[in-house]
């Protein structure tokens, strides 16, 4: 069963997002699991959108989080990262309609 990607946003009864567990618990397994999380949750969806560049600006951003070893740095790095992506979402969402009902009116001979 999938979930869809904005459960992710969604806080427990503690006010913790689910990520945060991953990335204040660092095991290997953890990290594992954030890197394919973040992998499908970000770099998946900016693919999906065609945005390659700014794919390239997570990249190195997501594998700095990933290699940090400072809890409190770790976590400050994960917030900039999804910060930097709702930003994105925000700027990218009415080109990525545009484009939407650009194939739509080609579909239908328009």
């Amino acid at each position: 069963y999938r979930f869809p990607y904005y459960v992710l946003g969604w806080k427990d009864a503690n006010g913790k997002l689910a990520m945060e567990y991953l990335v204040t618990n660092w095991t290997q397994e953890n990290k594992l699991l954030l890197q394919t999380t973040l992998q499908k949750w970000m770099f998946c969806r900016l693919e999906r959108w065609c945005t390659k560049p700014w794919r390239s600006v997570m990249i190195p951003f997501v594998n700095t989080l990933l290699a940090e070893d400072d809890k409190d740095r770790r976590m400050t790095l994960f917030y900039e990262a999804c910060s930097a992506f709702a930003q994105y979402e925000t700027m990218a969402a009415p080109s990525i309609l545009e484009m939407a009902l650009w194939k739509e009116k080609l579909k239908s001979g328009w």
